[in-house]
């Protein structure tokens, strides 16, 4: 099954494919990739997904921890947490290709209650197992789907809730159902995480971060590390650093535009945290940036 899988997934990316690798489908979420060589680090704040990796391999850093993913494993997010990716196995032979589905807590809590299994402590963020038979067959069919696309607004929800509760009933299922219990400590921080993300450039105080989380300030200090495995002043540094990277390689601004944008007052310290973030200034980046869209001009 994992085999049909992999041809599934690699005939829809070789078509579909933008030149960064990603193909987005039709179907809400769900996203094919294609590496054809290994990549430098990728910093990203990610919602909580499952990745198949398909083929190659990936390392993923979060925190101190570093995880490696090789074909035939399931990589599980199970928070908005600030990671740093790494492709480090693909060719144009054989290249990396993975099929990545964003975990609905709606769907979750559906489900979980209908199956009427209680939600566990377990702030892990980043876990990985050998991906579950059920999951690949389920996202077999999911892929095969695209194949028709008038299908796909009639069948694709009820595939999606099927792969939801295959996860859920599988190796990953603890660590998921506590998406879905709407008081739990991840739902909580996730409340607050949501602010820091639509308000990154603002200065924003940790009482409203903690009232919208329902926690003292203390107590969302020491959860939403748990969570995030950051500070809530750490997290929004790296929401800030990535936008102003991506303004820079994406948009043409200037280090000092892009740092203003972001919420920096101090060119001086944004030139610092993001040396210290990306090893590279970020005039240097910018500048490699103009110099490539000047030659692909």
């Amino acid at each position: 099954m994992t085999e049909n899988l992999l041809a599934a997934v690699r005939r829809y990316v070789e078509a579909h494919a933008d030149a960064t690798g990603l193909a987005q489908t039709p179907v809400p979420g769900l996203t094919t990739i294609r590496s054809l060589a290994p990549t430098g680090l990728v910093h990203a704040i990610v919602s909580p997904l499952v990745c198949l990796v398909l083929q190659g391999t990936k390392l993923v850093t979060i925190g101190t921890k570093t995880f490696t993913f090789n074909a035939g494993d399931s990589l599980l997010i199970t928070a908005d947490a600030p990671t740093v990716s790494q492709i480090t196995s693909a060719s144009a032979s054989e290249p990396y290709l993975s099929l990545v589905l964003h975990l609905d807590p709606a769907v979750i809590a559906e489900l979980s209650l209908q199956m009427k299994t209680a939600p566990v402590a377990d702030n892990a963020a980043v876990r990985y197992e050998p991906t579950d038979g059920e999951v690949s067959d389920a996202a077999l069919r999911l892929m095969r789907l695209l194949d028709r696309p008038e299908s796909v607004p009639v069948l694709h929800s009820q595939l999606v809730r099927e792969l939801h509760y295959w996860l859920l009933t599988g190796r990953h299922g603890a660590a998921i159902r506590r998406l879905g219990w709407r008081d739990s400590h991840v739902q909580r921080v996730t409340r607050a995480v949501s602010i820091l993300r639509d308000e990154f450039a603002q200065t924003l105080p940790i009482e409203r971060l903690a009232a919208a989380a329902g926690m003292s300030p203390s107590s969302f200090h020491e959860h939403f590390r748990s969570v995030t495995s950051l500070s809530p002043r750490q997290f929004q540094k790296q929401l800030r650093l990535i936008e102003a990277r991506r303004l820079m390689m994406s948009e043409g601004a200037t280090a000092s535009s892009a740092a203003f944008a972001v919420g920096y007052l101090s060119a001086s310290q944004f030139t610092r945290e993001y040396g210290r973030m990306f090893g590279t200034p970020p005039a240097r980046d910018a500048e490699a940036a103009r110099s490539w869209a000047e030659s692909a001009a």
